[in-house]
């Protein structure tokens, strides 16, 4: 071998090696730091891009779950709404009834009717503020809604379900004499099977809607492990080579130390 103190083979070899570590070591540390094997397309180009690609989808399915979530809610103030108008119109049967009796005095008649009015003015309150986010199924000239159920544009119809008193024809209903008694029970009866119907269809619209989110919801955390199954770090493999990385560096240091030490060997030539 050729001593020469212009060429230090042995020292620039050592520091290939020394540099290769290093850029290791430092892959290694992001992939710790970030818990990500692909931490960008240098890192494996076409994992990258197909990691990409689902997480675009993840986020189009996050937007879906997002305005389910909101037809849900607008859904069940509505069926809340309608719950409780059925109950209002159950208690004004009682009251029409009562008002039915033969030889119900005046007095006892004009309570009654008073009664009916306020729980039909009840009503009216309800159908008026059953409204999520500027939305009202069940008030009057109520506009049907559509709710997104897919990324790729898909909706839910969810039809309006009116309940006003003028809609339940109960609006001129009055007990104040036998016979308009008699005209307010049919009026009611066909208001509560009306109402009922609405229920049911205000109950399974919330129904596909909740089984539509909860799709969305599995189908995101699938998509989720998909793309952690691709990209992500496997920490104790990481561990492990971060320490025998650091170990290697260290070696690579004394390698590079003992080639630059190898020229002082030429000074002993001429201290003879």
């Amino acid at each position: 071998m050729v001593l020469s103190i212009n060429t230090n083979i042995g020292a620039m070899v050592a520091l290939q090696h020394l540099n290769s570590t290093n850029s290791m070591l430092e892959d290694t540390q992001l992939r710790i730091t970030t818990g990500l094997r692909v931490n960008g397309p240098k890192d494996d180009a076409s994992t990258y891009a197909i990691a990409q690609n689902m997480r675009g989808d993840i986020n189009g399915m996050m937007a879906v779950k997002t305005a389910i979530a909101g037809g849900e809610s607008t859904v069940n103030v509505a069926l809340e709404g309608a719950m409780a108008i059925n109950d209002l119109l159950l208690e004004m049967k009682a009251k029409v009834v009562q008002a039915n009796q033969a030889g119900l005095d005046a007095t006892s008649r004009t309570a009654l009717h008073n009664d009916f009015d306020a729980l039909r003015q009840q009503i009216e309150t309800i159908t008026g503020t059953a409204e999520f986010n500027g939305t009202n199924l069940i008030k009057a000239s109520a506009a049907n809604l559509s709710v997104l159920s897919t990324v790729d544009g898909s909706t839910i119809a969810v039809s309006a379900q009116t309940m006003d008193p003028t809609t339940l024809a109960i609006q001129t209903s009055s007990l104040l004499s036998s016979a308009n008694a008699a005209t307010a029970l049919t009026a009611i009866d066909s208001a509560i099977t009306a109402v009922a119907d609405k229920l049911a269809a205000l109950g399974s619209v919330s129904k596909r809607l909740e089984i539509q989110s909860d799709f969305t919801v599995k189908l995101i955390d699938i998509l989720k492990a998909g793309v952690g199954n691709l990209v992500d770090a496997d920490m104790a493999e990481e561990s492990a080579k971060l320490q025998s990385l650091q170990i290697k560096q260290q070696l690579g240091v004394q390698a590079l130390s003992i080639a630059n030490s190898n020229p002082q060997v030429i000074l002993s030539l001429f201290n003879g």
